[in-house]
């Protein structure tokens, strides 16, 4: 079997962690232990983030014409690549937050919804928060004045039908 036949497979998945993927970050892992690796891999999988190391050029090749092919000026030495389909910034959070305990890991890029953003860039990313936790934010911000109205309306109908005092 030739290589290329060999190297198709991994190509091709990828390319499937890219279609429909709404980021990945790639970080510089050298320096982690073995236990620091296992306890990352652990935060991104339960966020549904897909972590894996792959060759830069099996990365590039899958990149082509996508809009992870911007990815391709951090693909350089040992690079390990995180994808999310369903949270935009759950992989740069994870990350992030992680290499401050462990500064080994380094951020190198991502793309973010088709945006590609260096190492910096990608430090202000982490710093949005999820998903749910800004759909909770907006609930709340909207609970509030309904609350408040509802607390007037149930004064004022509690005033009108308090008896009135009799004027003897």
């Amino acid at each position: 079997m030739a290589k290329v036949e060999l190297k198709q497979p991994v190509v091709e998945e990828i390319a499937g962690l890219f279609d429909g993927a709404q980021t990945a970050v790639l970080v510089d892992y050298r320096g982690l232990t073995v236990e620091q690796d296992t306890q990352l891999r652990k935060q991104l999988r339960e966020a549904g983030v897909t972590y894996k190391v792959y060759k830069n050029t099996m990365i590039r090749f899958a990149a082509k014409d996508t809009p992870f092919e911007a990815l391709g000026p951090v693909l350089e030495g040992p690079t390990a690549m995180a994808v999310s389909k369903t949270d935009a910034t759950a992989p740069a959070r994870i990350l992030a937050e992680f290499g401050k305990k462990t500064p080994a890991l380094e951020i190198k890029g991502g793309v973010v919804e088709g945006t590609y953003y260096d190492a910096k860039g990608m430090q202000t990313i982490a710093t949005i928060p999820s998903r749910e936790v800004l759909l909770g934010r907006l609930f709340g911000s909207m609970q509030s004045p309904i609350a408040n109205l509802a607390r007037v309306l149930n004064q004022i109908a509690e005033k009108d039908s308090a008896p009135a005092a009799s004027a003897e």
